[in-house]
């Protein structure tokens, strides 16, 4: 029985997360120009960094915080402070991993 709720659990992710995807995109494609090359990088992992956006984008460190400051204002990332850095967390997708 566990096999099989897994299987479900899987199988209800594999379809969600591109459907979270495509709902990021027309919210970023209509509030933001910088949009087209930053969903990817969301939805790499449930969370992102400066370093990790300027190394993807291939744009200056300012203009990478200033992207992820805004989508993070916007309540589209969370950031949080860890150490010296900030990490932008995809609050949507985190919780639609981690739910269980």
């Amino acid at each position: 029985m566990t096999e099989l709720k897994t299987s479900r659990e899987t199988m209800s992710l594999i379809i969600q997360i591109p459907d979270l995807m495509m709902k990021y995109k027309y919210t970023l494609r209509e509030n933001y120009k910088f949009y087209s090359h930053l969903l990817n990088n969301l939805f790499k992992h449930p969370y992102t960094k400066i370093e990790i956006v300027v190394k993807d984008l291939n744009v200056s460190r300012i203009t990478a915080a200033n992207y992820l400051n805004k989508l993070s204002e916007d309540g589209l990332l969370r950031k949080e402070k860890l150490g010296t850095g900030n990490y932008y967390i995809n609050q949507s997708l985190f919780e639609l991993l981690f739910k269980r």
